[in-house]
């Protein structure tokens, strides 16, 4: 007999007639025993007609679902009751998986009620009085829906008091962003700064602000408030603990003050997957103390981090902003573009210098181009790839960046041909900036061959006293030795690590 599994995989291959024109009379038909065998024909059943299908046929499914709601067998019922979510079950539904929730019913099957209605349950199913975990994703599911939230960068916080702002990198970039937030103070009175921390830089406010006021800084990955730390050696001492943490007064100004809508967060334990069980349950401690804020795993506009620390977990509060307020330019995307901030962080190495002339060889969208334009100081900018359509969305790009008196060309080339460029050159430009192919998302015949040309070009191409910045994901060095090495620091790009490195012609 085929097992649940391998009978779902091959009924999911079959087309929506063939299931409910053949399948389903026969399933209807069958006797217990031989139903129970082919069971998972519900779950095929559900998943097919979710994908596709018009508004009857849809509703004839639900209908046939919410029948075998009541079938004696628990096991047809609990795959019945798991299909209907997928279909977009309503009040009737609901009504009948509440029905199921009598004393006679086993804790299997309330269990199984509970989490389908954590999806489709309304006002009957808050009323009904399940688990705080249930109660809570029911509430956010209706918030969600009643009141949609954001947050808006220019909402001010006007009780700054004790607030403590978080600014993360990748590591390798701690001092560029320190450089980066060093300046924004010296020019911004608002801020002092309180540490730094390994790959975080604390900040303090002195001064009302908004979220916008943070975001001019370019540099750092994530944004959030510091809530607090629990020390604690062992996890389930430290759900209590954590959860008035997550519920202090603190965190609810923070909310209200930034958000717009309903206060709503997802949880996360950052770098420790996904936890499903402690999330559950410190969610719902957390609900139990404070009803107001609510997790809610879709859509929200918050989330709050939880970091391992040395004898403890750090709690981070951080907003969610879509788009990236400093992404404003990024029309659309290519699929190896750059990590933004480390584009922003390649621009502030490489530096401003007045009459620039830049070229990426690469430069895919152009956030190498873009950003370190918008230091200032820049001539003109020049782009070569070898895929036409990300040229056109960084040109789209540039001109969405509104980058005054700038002139900017791109070209459809292999950068070794540079010397057939217009506007470039031997001795044409002053800064190469690049993020080249490191053929782990773009297949790279020879990636020691392709840094080697990439050296060679730049050492023809760059007038004296030029750079050279880009990470190196290999350890190689140019052959030429008018290139020096200026800067180098170990960064990690997400999984793997490359060499931050800045040249300068001789």
């Amino acid at each position: 007999m085929k097992s649940d599994k391998e009978l779902y995989r091959r009924l999911r291959g079959l087309t929506r007639e063939q299931l409910w024109g053949e399948e389903v009379p026969q399933f209807d038909r069958a006797p217990s025993r031989e139903r129970m065998a082919k069971v998972a024909l519900i779950r095929a059943v559900g998943v097919v007609f979710a994908e596709g299908g018009d508004a009857a046929q849809k509703e004839s499914v639900r209908g046939w679902l919410r029948g075998l709601l009541r079938d004696p067998e628990e096991k047809i019922r609990r795959y019945a009751m798991a299909a209907l979510p997928k279909l977009g079950a309503g009040a009737e539904a609901e009504g009948e998986l509440l029905a199921l929730l009598q004393p006679a019913a086993g804790e299997r099957e309330k269990k199984s009620v509970g989490r389908v209605l954590e999806k489709i349950g309304g006002a009957a199913t808050l009323a009904a009085g399940l688990a705080p975990a249930s109660t809570q994703k029911v509430q956010a599911s209706l918030t969600r829906q009643e009141s949609p939230s954001s947050v808006p960068p220019g909402r001010v916080l006007a009780d700054f008091r004790g607030v403590r702002i978080h600014l993360r990198c990748r590591k390798g970039l701690e001092n560029i962003v320190r450089g980066e937030v060093q300046e924004f103070i010296a020019q911004n009175k608002k801020f002092r700064l309180l540490e730094f921390r390994g790959e975080c830089v604390a900040l303090a406010p002195l001064a009302p602000f908004s979220l916008g006021e943070l975001y001019q800084l370019r540099c750092f990955d994530t944004l959030g408030f510091g809530l607090g730390v629990v020390r604690a050696p062992r996890r389930e001492e430290s759900l209590e603990p954590l959860a008035k943490v997550i519920a202090a007064p603190a965190t609810r100004k923070l909310l209200r003050a930034f958000t717009e809508g309903s206060l709503r967060y997802r949880l996360e334990f950052v770098g420790r997957g996904h936890q499903r069980a402690a999330v559950r349950e410190l969610a719902a401690r957390a609900f139990a103390l404070c009803p107001e804020i609510l997790n809610d795993a879709r859509q929200a506009p918050w989330s709050i981090d939880l970091y391992a620390i040395k004898g403890g977990t750090s709690v981070e509060l951080r907003p969610k902003i879509t788009p990236d307020p400093r992404l404003y330019y990024r029309t659309d995307d290519v699929w190896a573009a750059s990590h933004p901030p480390l584009a922003a962080c390649m621009a502030r190495l490489a530096g401003r210098r007045e009459g620039d002339v830049v070229w990426d060889p690469f430069c895919g969208s152009g956030l190498e181009l873009i950003e370190r334009a918008l230091l200032g100081g820049v001539k003109s900018i020049h782009g070569t790839d070898l895929d036409a359509a990300a040229l056109a969305i960084a040109q789209a790009n540039i001109t969405a960046a509104k980058l005054a008196g700038i002139e900017a060309q791109f070209t459809h080339a292999d950068f070794r041909d540079f010397l057939d460029i217009a506007g470039l050159g031997r001795n044409s430009v002053s800064l190469i900036i690049t993020n080249p192919p490191m053929g782990r998302r773009i297949r790279v015949p020879s990636l020691t061959g392709l840094i080697d040309d990439l050296f060679t070009a730049a050492a023809l191409a760059l007038k004296p006293g030029g750079r050279l910045v880009f990470p190196n994901p290999l350890r190689l060095e140019p052959a030429d030795k008018s290139l020096k090495l200026d800067y180098r620091q170990p960064v990690d790009l997400g999984g793997f690590e490359c060499r931050l490195e800045m040249y300068r012609k001789a």
